[in-house]
């Protein structure tokens, strides 16, 4: 850890692992260092002999997993001397790449589809100052024409097709076998452009198989040569993965995840197969459930595309899939405040206003002993 135990961010703890220099400028907010929390109730519920645990990303410092891969992503930027960079997005990507670049005092563009943006996040890339350009169209048009503006246009691309995302995406992993003591057995992610899947797979590869012993240090001293088994869950409007191939009119309620033409494909596919894993999908009533389940058994909040995850890993671990006395790490890469209205939206009781009395609050409150 940094001295006097002053956290820096990712980058300043894993630079020995990272394409940094000493004289690189780097473009922080404090991100990384988000808890691996074991869950005590739904493994109870589903009546299995299992530890799961979730890696919370959603307290990243713009409440997603994307602020590991923009805190490498801006730095190498800014380090090459862009003033500014550009990212289509379906809603965490813009609202960290407007921090970061808020950060950095560079310009940040983010291409979104009208419409289909949960306001919580269209809300962060507007106060971070982001120049934010609507499209009728979905993600992937999106993506294809920030592509195209970056060939004519003196803008960095930050989505993950730049490698630097993945680089800091790749952290995790060893912050899980850092806080597990070991590598888990099971990871399983919600798979939307396939970059969080690719990440940590690089960051599990390394550590079972490093290049630089030294730079490893304690991390491939823990991983000794295991792997675990990755296993990507999405959602049944969205799956590419389970067609077997690109897909042009995604449709999800887990917008985090509502993209048809995954920028990561060949990567994902590699882990899936090297860790001999499995893709498989959720339908959004699935992916709800899952979402209400972990908040209201567990007290974890997240995004409805996180719990795809959980959804997911949980209906193998009952299927046998997912065998008994495993470990399993369940990614959450948002926080539910980025999507408030879906999360009301499925709360049967709903807020009901009464006479300021205390009768009336006692009468309230023993209704529901």
């Amino acid at each position: 850890m940094p001295q006097g135990n002053r956290y820096k961010g990712l980058i300043d703890k894993f630079k020995a692992v990272l394409p940094v220099s000493d004289t690189t400028r780097f473009i922080s907010l404090g991100e990384g260092n988000t808890p691996l929390i074991k869950l005590e109730n739904i493994p109870a519920l589903i009546g299995k002999n299992v530890d799961i645990y979730v890696k919370y990303e959603g307290l990243n410092p713009t409440g997603s997993f994307k602020d590991r891969g923009m805190t490498m992503a801006v730095t190498k930027a800014v380090e090459e001397g862009s003033q500014a960079i550009i990212c289509a997005s379906t809603g965490n990507t813009s609202a960290s790449a407007a921090a970061y670049a808020a950060r950095a005092g560079i310009k940040a563009f983010v291409l979104i589809p009208e419409g289909k943006i949960a306001l919580g996040k269209l809300a962060q890339a507007m106060m971070h100052g982001a120049e934010i350009i609507q499209i009728k169209g979905n993600f992937d048009h999106g993506m294809q024409l920030v592509k195209e503006v970056a060939e004519h246009a003196p803008v960095t691309i930050v989505n993950s097709i730049n490698p630097y995302r993945l680089q800091g995406q790749k952290t995790a992993a060893y912050e899980i076998v850092e806080a597990l003591g070991q590598v888990p057995d099971y990871h399983c992610l919600p798979v939307g452009n396939a970059g969080n899947i690719s990440a940590h797979w690089m960051g599990y590869t390394e550590m079972a198989q490093p290049e630089n012993e030294s730079a490893a240090g304690n991390y491939s001293k823990l991983a000794v040569n295991k792997r675990p088994v990755m296993v990507g869950y999405q959602a049944a409007g969205a799956a590419p993965f389970l067609k077997g191939e690109m897909i042009d009119d995604p449709e999800t309620v887990a917008t985090a995840i509502r993209i048809g033409r995954p920028q990561s494909w060949d990567k994902a596919w590699a882990a899936q197969k090297e860790s001999a894993g499995w893709f498989d999908l959720l339908t959004d009533e699935e992916i709800l459930a899952a979402q209400k389940l972990l908040t209201e058994k567990e007290g974890i909040f997240c995004e409805p595309a996180s719990a795809a995850s959980v959804g997911g890993a949980i209906r193998d671990i009952k299927n046998g899939k997912i065998p008994e006395g495993s470990t399993i790490v369940c990614t959450l890469t948002g926080h539910g405040l980025k999507d408030p209205d879906t999360a009301i939206s499925q709360c049967v009781a709903q807020p009901q206003a009464i006479e300021a009395s205390l009768d009336a609050v006692k009468a309230a409150i023993l209704d529901k002993l």
